[in-house]
């Protein structure tokens, strides 16, 4: 059995409905097919405030029926393999599907076995994850009476870069407010040496970090979890030749150089080997993340193991009828939903030009994306960057309603928009292929 359609989409996620739906909107007499396995769609970003109780999870969720654009076909399957030299793709249960153009948005997949110990720790007992189940991660809040609160994340690219941030510092005015933050030692262990890549908002959330008392430590690569034993264990991926170095004490106990630490606390650090165990009474993490094995193991990939296309076009670079945009491509920027609201039209007016005409549309994606800090309940700053890493807060902001002089900075007209403004958005513009 074979379909054909002039344009096949991978995935039903943001980017894959978003195009769909714009592609209808520019064309409706387009023959367009969706490869969607899942009977759900949900708003993740969301998911911060789910785990911090302040959000509803059922809100986050709509039937993936409910979303498809009229007109277009839904192929509930599973994408298997691709063979793009004869326009094909092949579904799990053997469907061949062929097509003019294609758009590959399945988004990334998360996957704890790349962290030893990890699958059998997660989302069980004290560890948490707001990437896999956020209600999950307000149980162990709630019930949390002090300690150590361990936040981290792994070396791998995440969907959007500042969440495992988002929900610590939640945490910690949650804690304030029902007297367990005297208690408690509250830390970041991240593998970057930076907090934040655009050094304006770094800035920003090293302040916040200072004020809320928070031991950040720096070049941490997550490798193995512990659950029983409550441990995660890192290598130091710095080069300490420069002049930092790590201290051993004599015995199972270890401590850190305070070179690659912000606001030292004195928690219990083990040695095994090279590698450092930090215990925890609660840990929160975000779980490596990369690409499906149909993407990793297809021709489209490339030697990242993510979708190859050019950055500005976002056309594959050696199949010209493909394209890729989203969490799955390997274009240098941060995987979020408003880098896919500004990586979907020029799909679009790529593709559209391309059917009427055989050529390109001239319109470039210029790299920008944009992560919602959550800074504590009834605060955000909001990051907006370009390729370049530049700051690029959108003129809208300083206009009625919300009258941001600069989104750099904890406003609270912030967190109405992330709470509010940007769900409303999600499901009534972009997910009905509205450009905003």
């Amino acid at each position: 059995m074979s379909k054909h359609f002039q344009v096949l989409v991978i995935g039903g996620g943001t980017a894959g409905i978003m195009v769909s739906s714009m592609l209808k909107r520019k064309n409706s007499s387009l023959q367009i097919g969706i490869i969607e396995p899942t009977d759900t769609h949900y708003y993740q970003p969301a998911w911060t405030l789910v785990g911090a109780n302040t959000y509803n999870y059922e809100k986050t969720a709509r039937p993936m029926a409910s979303l498809i654009p009229k007109g277009v076909d839904w192929i509930k399957e599973f994408a298997n393999k691709f063979e793009p030299e004869s326009n094909k793709v092949i579904t799990k249960a053997g469907l061949e599907i062929t097509y003019d153009y294609l758009v590959v948005a399945p988004g990334l997949k998360i996957d704890p076995d790349m962290i030893d110990g990890l699958q059998d720790a997660m989302d069980k007992g004290i560890v948490c994850s707001n990437y896999t189940n956020p209600k999950h991660t307000w149980e162990i809040l709630k019930n949390f009476k002090g300690g150590t609160a361990l936040f981290t994340q792994p070396a791998t690219p995440i969907k959007c870069g500042g969440a495992p941030q988002k929900i610590m510092y939640l945490a910690d005015e949650y804690f304030r407010k029902v007297g367990i933050r005297k208690n408690t030692d509250i830390v970041f262990a991240l593998p970057s040496g930076s907090i934040f890549g655009v050094k304006i908002i770094a800035d920003t959330l090293m302040n916040v970090v200072d004020k809320k008392d928070i031991n950040v430590r720096f070049f941490h690569k997550l490798v193995k979890v512990d659950g029983n034993k409550k441990i995660a264990w890192y290598e130091i991926v710095k080069d300490l030749s420069g002049g930092g170095c790590v201290t051993i004490a004599d015995g199972d106990e270890a401590s850190l150089d305070r070179d690659i630490q912000y606001n030292y606390k004195d928690v219990k650090v083990t040695r095994e080997g090279d590698l450092y165990g930090i215990h925890f009474d609660m840990m929160h993490l975000a779980p490596p993340q990369r690409a499906p094995d149909f993407i990793l193991n297809s021709p489209l990939a490339s030697e990242t193991g993510w979708v190859d296309v050019n950055k500005g076009t976002m056309q594959h670079v050696k199949y010209a009828n493909v394209f890729s945009l989203g969490d799955v491509s390997n274009l240098p920027t941060s995987k979020t939903g408003a880098a896919i609201r500004k990586q979907a039209p020029v799909v679009v007016e790529n593709i559209s030009k391309l059917i009427e005409s055989n050529v390109l549309s001239g319109k470039e994606y210029k790299g920008y994306t944009s992560c919602p800090l959550v800074t504590g309940y009834g605060k955000m700053v909001l990051a907006e960057f370009d390729y370049n890493q530049n700051f690029e807060p959108d003129p809208k902001l300083k206009q009625f309603p919300l009258m941001i002089a600069d989104s750099s900075k904890e406003h609270w007209r912030l967190w109405m928009l992330k709470k509010y403004g940007l769900p409303y958005l999600y499901w009534n513009k972009m997910m009905k292929g509205i450009e905003v």
